[in-house]
């Protein structure tokens, strides 16, 4: 498990070995906060007691210990130290949750011959970076993949498996290490030493410590789930409920009951294993692949046999990356659709050397991943196109990934947490109940042995074991009309959240805005000046601005089309020019070049051109990155003496990196009046270089080298169009107080100007920027209040006197902030006190980095918001993993990326989802109250029975639980979510006074009606006592037993109606169909049952009652029944919530937003008055 910041805390206690790491979270790998780590090992005694004790409870222990491992493990083995540990104990606590969840282990060990393994010397990583490990070290600097030092005796190496990682123990530690951080710290010039491969001993020592590299999806065989499934509790309760009655003579129903359950089984295990194969189809990945021996020799070896440090020769027709690697030599152009969601191709360039610690985060334009499709291979310096293996099994991105699936992030949420108490609830009513039963049955002298069959019967009914499929049934009819409408959902426990967002972030490009760009011109540079823009850059004369628009990219031809980069295709599209690769490149300029732009064929001699237009090589890329917001090119062409390097990105970056004489005074107020009207903007720059015009010479030369004491050449302008559907939602959903948020890697003008536009900031709120300095020598960090129309108030301005103090009036209406990656980066630093002020307010983050997206929505969640991302996939991974509900809007049918996938590329899908959420959500409650209100009414009936001696006939239970309940339940989750979003939100916590009082009135009022119905009967001339001497169900059938029968069978549709109101979260009623025809038919039969005497009063053992007016009296009870339920959900939901405002004063929220919502009312911040220190 991968962590940033995270120490090992402590040193080993003596004899317990548990060590206890805090760690922070990465939401793409796990959401752990925090490990614990306890070694067990075996005990002689130990073990004779724990057999002792299986074989005098006639092995009931063993259930015990399949539900709780823990329990079996403090039983047989006893505590020790890491280093003698036989068996581990992995204590995890979820960052949202205060429980932990425990897992165990056994360490496993194998022989090294000849070889051992240690660690260097402990130190810091520059950038004090940390990885943390199930029972961890320090991190340190590792200058080999893994130091292997030769010794003359065999050593033995002791690992565990969790999770499919493998963790190694490390003796001079005294410590267990994840296998991926042996590697750690190596440096880019280490992976460039490993090209010439490994040899084979060193490949089998490696193999040995570091595993095959496969990713393996366990598929359980069938009799192996279906022990699983039937040993599940709620399975085992079911085992225990068909005894019973068995016992009690009720034979059809424990048939019926035993049939359904068996069907449940089969069908659960089939879908389960079914998916698993699918998932292993989907991962397993087995090809052949050539690697490097030292010598210069080659090895064609299965990529199981693939170890870190070993050099893959990659062929030119590409094809899919069994592993991590980074690149060594040449080019490629992959797709990563697989694992970003995005299917443009991304060019991989050589991994620049030096002696800069290899991350794969930061390198990642040089880093090929495992289960993405190379597309394209193409060798630059030398033959082959080599890389280095990184990263191997489950320790690679996409290995990360399939963890993710098969470990998924748990959900913390009140509704399920409060369910299991409800549930508890019920058992300790059902406890009261046995001994009400015991008392009543003992009175009525019925034998011993049928007081217990009755008394522990009545927990089956007070305890409804159909509530956990009753409940799923409510997310899988939400997760089939998402579907219908191209949402994919691989998460269906994520769609309740939906229904509680509160805020959602968005990313611009791509999601708000248009996925293409238009050019709408280029704002030439003469000397200091700035010219009028050119419409038509093919227009511009040959020279440094048209070759840096015609080269400055990292277009690649794949089966002769140009893909790579929208914005890339759109500016060379604009300037007319062809890209050649391959062959042709080459013979152009007679030696090897990366590619070649050739001018339009008609204006290769245009008049009046100052120097005619020739055909220019690109011989070295640094492709484009997002923490440095721009990418460079080295170009030559023929008859040029020197090549030059061409910079394109960042206008705010590329001017700073610029000879301050080339940059105009009026820069950034030209800057300005473009991306104030919403238009993207790119800065060109060029500078020559003292090298000879070749690759080779090319190849050399660093980025820094490149990229500074640039001549700025000018500006291009693109135009990116808000989406038609944008506005709408976005103000759709600010009507429903839910926040929106931009977080985009755009400029913050252009950002500020889509969320002026689309009406995330309105035309009447105030909106200011907040602008963070860092610290520099004798100044501390600072911050200041910037005026949206300042020309400073664009991000990363370089001058601080334009960053004037701002005056804003008063402004009752909503206040808004807008800041930059870069501000957010300080504020995180040097202003942690500060940053939940901002937090609240910040609707517009620019320049942001893809980890500074994910820290957001990590922030944003530690104020205790529901936080929603929306993106493309490509820059959001981490957060649309992260966020409570990530929405990607891709076309791929289903997407690991994030737990809901939208095939419509617009933002229409979030209330779509959020309307389905709140749906859902209501739904739950309304089948958790029908549930309980079920067990609770046929625990009243039986209870009245019982006190007369009798009890529900077999086939009743089968009508009741079956026909009636089981249908209802089902059709009630058919209802569809409201056609407009309302500002109410469905409650989150089930143990509310709404909930209960309504549960409690409700029950109060089915126990009136049914004991009114027996008194009425009692009191009937023609009424007949039972005989008490004869036990149920040989007393069958009674009066007792009919009318309390009759009156409960309405009770239950009665509770469905009055529980499935639909305003404001589902639609009328009347508009699920299927349930109102359940409803009218089911009633319609009941009252033929009580009304019309016939063969099914025999099949039901009802007694016939001749009695008309009684009949009718019966029905005016259920008359009064279904008025009285429905008038309480009424007078509850209109008059109770203003009946507890009244009765008891708000409260302030416990929720930390809500809080900093209110502390911002009374003393706002920002302060009228800048700047802010």
């Amino acid at each position: 498990m991968s962590a940033d910041s995270s120490p090992l805390v402590g040193s080993t206690p003596a004899g317990y070995g548990t060590l206890t790491v805090e760690t922070s979270i990465d939401p793409l790998s796990s959401s752990v906060s925090s490990v614990r780590l306890s070694g067990y090992c075996g005990s002689p005694w130990r073990v004779i007691g724990y057999h002792v004790v299986v074989w005098v409870m006639a092995g009931i222990p063993l259930l015990l210990f399949r539900w709780k491992p823990l329990w079996r493990v403090r039983l047989r083995l006893q505590p020790c130290s890491l280093a003698r540990a036989e068996t581990l104990v992995i204590e995890i606590r979820d960052k949202e949750d205060s429980s932990w969840q425990l897992y165990t282990v056994q360490v496993q060990t194998e022989a090294i011959s000849k070889d051992s393994l240690e660690l260097p010397p402990q130190t810091q990583a520059e950038d004090g970076r940390s990885q943390a490990a199930v029972g961890t070290l320090p991190e340190g600097t590792w200058k080999d993949t893994a130091q292997l030092h030769r010794t003359e005796e065999a050593r033995t190496l002791r690992y565990y498996l969790f999770r499919g990682q493998r963790y190694v123990w490390i003796e001079t530690q005294q410590a267990f290490c994840r296998v991926s951080l042996l590697d750690h710290g190596r440096t880019c010039d280490d992976l460039h030493c490993s090209s010439t491969g490994l040899s084979l001993q060193d490949q089998t020592v490696r193999k040995t410590i570091y595993g095959p590299n496969v990713i393996s999806v366990p598929v359980k065989s069938y009799p192996q789930l279906l022990v699983d499934e039937a040993l599940n509790p709620y399975y085992g309760f079911q085992a225990f409920s068909i005894g019973l009655w068995l016992a009690d003579y009720y034979y059809w129903y424990a048939l019926c009951i035993f049939l359904i359950s068996v069907v449940s089984i089969c069908v659960s295990i089939y879908k389960t294993r079914k998916q698993s194969q699918t998932l292993r189809d989907m991962v397993q990945l087995s090809v052949r692949v050539c690697v490097c021996r030292p010598g210069g020799e080659e090895e064609w070896v299965d990529s199981s046999e693939l170890v870190p440090g070993d050099c893959l020769v990659l062929p030119q027709e590409g094809g899919l990356m069994p592993c991590d690697a980074a690149l060594v030599a040449g080019e490629c152009m992959v797709n990563e659709s697989s694992l970003t969601g995005e299917s443009v191709p991304v060019l991989k360039t050589v991994l620049p050397e030096g002696p800069v610690p290899y991350f794969p985060e930061t390198h990642q334009r040089h880093t090929l991943f495992c289960g993405t499709l190379i597309l394209q291979a193409r060798a630059s310096v030398g033959p082959h196109v080599l890389a280095v293996v990184t990263q191997t099994g489950f320790c690679t991105a996409k290995g990360a990934l399939v963890s993710s699936i098969l470990h998924p992030r748990p959900i913390s949420f009140k509704f399920y947490k409060h369910s299991v108490k409800f549930v508890a609830a019920l058992s300790v009513l059902a406890l009261l109940g046995t001994v009400y039963s015991i008392f009543v049955l003992h009175r009525n002298q019925v034998p011993v042995d049928e007081i217990v069959i009755r008394a522990l019967d009545l927990v089956t009914v007070a305890v409804p074991p159909a509530l956990p499929a009753a409940m799923t049934v409510c997310t899988l009819y939400a997760q089939s009309r998402l579907r219908s409408q191209g949402i994919f959902c691989i998460h269906p426990m994520r769609i309740n959240l939906g229904g509680k967002l509160r805020l959602v972030c968005f990313d611009k490009t791509g999601t708000l805005t248009e996925d293409g760009l238009d050019v709408m011109g280029v704002v030439p540079l003469k000397g200091q000046e700035f010219l009028p823009l050119v419409p038509e850059p093919r227009r511009l004369p040959m020279g440094p601005l048209l070759r840096a628009l015609a080269t400055c990219h990292t277009l690649s031809r794949l089966r002769d089309t140009p893909v790579g980069d929208p914005m890339d295709l759109k500016m060379v599209e604009s300037t007319g020019w062809v890209l050649e690769e391959g062959p042709a490149a080459d013979s152009t300029f007679g030696t090897q070049v990366l590619a070649v732009m050739r001018p339009p064929l008609q204006e290769l001699h245009l008049q009046g051109m100052e120097e005619p237009r020739v055909p220019v090589s690109i011989l070295s890329h640094f492709p484009f990155s997002s923490a440095l917001q721009r990418m460079s090119v080295v170009v030559a062409w023929p008859g040029a003496a020197r090549p030059e390097a061409c910079v394109k990105g960042s206008p705010e970056l590329v001017a700073g990196l610029c000879d301050p004489k080339t940059v105009p005074t009026d820069f950034a107020q030209m800057l300005q009046s473009y991306t104030a009207a919403g238009y993207r903007v790119v800065a060109l720059a060029s500078k020559p270089l003292p090298i000879a015009p070749s690759m080779e010479a090319a190849q050399q030369l660093t980025r820094d080298t490149v990229e500074w004491k640039l001549s700025l050449l000018g500006l291009l302008v693109m135009q990116n169009l808000l989406k038609p559907q944008t506005t709408p939602v976005i103000q759709a959903l600010r009507r429903t107080c839910i926040r929106t948020v931009m977080v985009t890697g755009d400029n913050l003008q252009t950002a500020v100007t889509v969320a002026q536009g689309c009406g995330m900031v309105g035309p009447q709120e105030r909106l200011a920027i907040i602008h963070a300095n860092p610290p520099e020598r004798d100044q501390p960090a600072s911050l200041e209040l910037l005026p949206v129309e300042s020309s400073a108030a664009v991000n990363g301005a370089q001058d601080p006197d334009q960053a004037a103090s701002y005056t804003m009036e008063p402004d009752p209406r909503s206040s808004h902030l807008a800041l930059s990656g870069s501000t957010f980066g300080v504020l995180m630093k040097h202003f942690p006190k500060l940053l939940p002020k901002v937090l609240v307010q910040g609707t517009v983050f620019a320049r942001m980095a893809p980890e500074q997206k994910t820290e957001l929505v990590c922030e944003l969640q530690k104020l205790q918001y529901c936080v929603g991302m929306c993106g493309d996939g490509a820059n959001d991974c981490g957060a649309l993993k992260a966020a409570d509900v990530g929405i990607s809007l891709s076309q791929a049918e289903a997407s690991v990326v994030s737990p809901f996938t939208s095939s419509m590329a617009n933002i229409e899908c979030v209330p779509m989802v959020i309307r389905e959420g709140r749906c859902s959500l209501d739904t739950s409650f309304s089948v958790f109250k029908y549930m309980a209100l079920y067990s609770l009414t046929q625990f009243i009936s039986v209870l009245i029975l019982y006190t007369v001696n009798t009890n529900l006939g077999d086939v009743q239970f089968l009508v009741i639980d079956l026909v009636i309940t089981t249908t209802v339940a089902v059709l009630m989750s058919r209802t569809q979510p409201a056609l407009a979003l309302g500002q109410a939100r469905p409650p989150g916590a089930l143990l509310s006074v709404p909930v209960l009082s309504s549960l409690l009135l409700q029950v109060a009022l089915v126990a009136s009606v049914q004991l009114g119905g027996y008194f009425l009967t009692v009191a009937q001339p023609w009424f007949v006592p039972l005989n008490r001497t004869v036990p149920a169900p040989d007393n069958l059938p009674n009066y007792e037993n009919t009318v309390v029968f009759c009156l409960s069978s309405f009770q239950y549709l009665i509770l469905a109606m009055a529980v499935s109101k639909g305003a404001p979260f589902r639609r009328p009623l009347y508009t699920n169909v299927p349930f109102l025809v359940a409803l009218v038919l089911l009633g319609s039969i009941l009252g033929g049952l009580l009304l019309v005497p016939g063969l099914p009063q025999g099949l039901l053992t009802l007694r016939s009652i001749a009695d008309t007016y009684f009949k009718l009296l019966l029905l005016g009870l259920v008359a009064f029944n279904f008025v009285g339920a429905f008038m309480l959900e009424s007078v509850l939901d209109q008059c109770l919530p203003g009946c507890l405002r009244w009765l008891r004063p708000k409260r302030a929220s416990k929720k930390r937003f809500k809080q900093l919502e209110q502390e911002l009312a009374e003393q706002p911040w920002p302060p009228p008055t800048g700047p802010m220190r």
